[in-house]
Formats: C-alpha cells, structure tokens, sequence
C-alpha cells in the first residue's frame, strides 16, 4: 500500500477548472466580462509560463466568493460542475484511480485551485483526501481571502508534509501524477513521479530524468508503468 497523489487540473480533469470558472462568472454575468475575462487569462499564462504571483491571483480569484451570498455561490458551483466539468472527466483517469485503489493505496489530491472549486470535482473521482488552497471562511461568509499558505509549488510540498504528520501515511513508494512544470518540487520527492500530458517544460525534464510519460487524454488506461 502506498500514497497515491494526483494533481488536478490538465492532470484528471482535461483542462483548468480555476481558469475555467473564472470564465463561467463572466459567462454567467457575475463579474464584469471585460476587466475579469482578460486579467483571468493573463494570470492562466503566467501559471503556465511559471511566472504566477499566487496571492496576486488569489486576490483576484476569491474575491467574488467575498461578494456573493454562499447558498447563491453554492447554487452557481453545481451549475458550473454539471455544465462544465462533467464533461472534462477522463475515462483513463478513472480506471487510473481505479488501479491505485485496487492495490489498497492511499488517494490523495494536490492542487492550487481552491477548495470552493474542487472539493466536488474530486468527489465525482471518488477521492476522499484533498490538499488545496483553502479560502477563508468567517461568520457564515468567505472573506475573499486565503488561510494558511498557498497549495503551489513548494506550497505543495508544505502542505503534504504537514498533512503526512498527522496521518499514518509514509513518503515509501509514493507516486505523483501531473501535468505542470509547476509541480516540480513535488514530483522529484515521490518515488514515482509520472509525467501525465505534460506541457513542454516538464516533459523536457521527465525525458532527461526517465520519469514515465502518460496521456490519460484517451480510453486506454495507461498501466505499463506499474508494478506490484
């Protein structure tokens, strides 16, 4: 039995649900279309260039559950879920998920995106552990900003060994599954990191480091990586 842990977005999921519910705000009225759709893109470039200012876009990325009433924001969020995400869901990633916990691993998800926008995702997968960045929560509202610290990059790093203190879980024969440059850090203190769908920087990396590279982006599960 060993530690299985899964970033989200691009990784089980066949696209980015932080940037993508950004889009679902201004496509639904709730921000304003102009200023929100092109800083919302920006900050997706930066991330993807490794240039991100995570408490510049968190700023920004919370901010509408500041000003918004949580049953309404709830109410948008299975709207978003059903008409959005849903149809991201990826075969390979479930029979991947499937394979882990047929071999009585421990399923873990590690992701940026706050917790707002992927605790239900992570429950469609059936996965009950998640580490993400988790906006704070006062006297009935979100305040629109953060608690503790970042789930990026070294954050993730933080947050797992925080997370692991308080588990009986070990680091022994672990494995992480992502797609980002981003994610680094992490992937080079699992045993098993594998490169899923990579962008252009990390799948440089993982070809000079051996690290296996899979696409879950089809109806095969990939598995020629596994051992028992």
């Amino acid at each position: 039995m060993s530690l299985a842990i899964f970033d989200l977005d691009n990784t089980l999921i066949a696209d980015d649900s932080d940037y993508l519910w950004g889009q679902f705000l201004v496509e639904q009225g709730i921000v304003d279309k102009d200023q929100y759709a092109s800083a919302n893109a920006k900050f997706y470039e930066d991330y993807k260039q490794g240039t991100l200012d995570i408490e510049a876009f968190l700023r920004f990325s919370l901010r509408p559950l500041a000003d918004n009433h949580p049953e309404q924001l709830y109410q948008w969020r299975a709207q978003f879920i059903e008409e959005t995400i849903k149809p991201l869901l990826l075969k390979s990633a479930q029979q991947l998920i499937a394979k882990h916990r047929d071999r009585g691993d421990t399923l873990l998800v590690i992701t940026a995106t706050n917790r707002f926008v992927t605790e239900p995702i992570v429950k469609l997968y059936g996965i009950d552990n998640l580490l993400a960045t988790t906006p704070s929560f006062k006297e009935g509202q979100y305040t629109g900003g953060f608690d503790g610290i970042p789930c990026f990059q070294e954050g993730k790093v933080r947050l797992l060994e925080a997370w692991l203190k308080d588990s009986t879980e070990t680091m022994q024969d672990s494995w992480f599954y992502s797609d980002s440059h981003n994610d680094l850090p992490l992937l080079k203190l699992v045993d098993n990191p594998v490169a899923v769908d990579p962008d252009e920087r990390l799948r440089q990396f993982a070809k000079a480091a051996q690290w296996p590279i899979i696409s879950l982006r089809n109806d095969e599960c990939p598995t020629h990586h596994f051992h028992k």
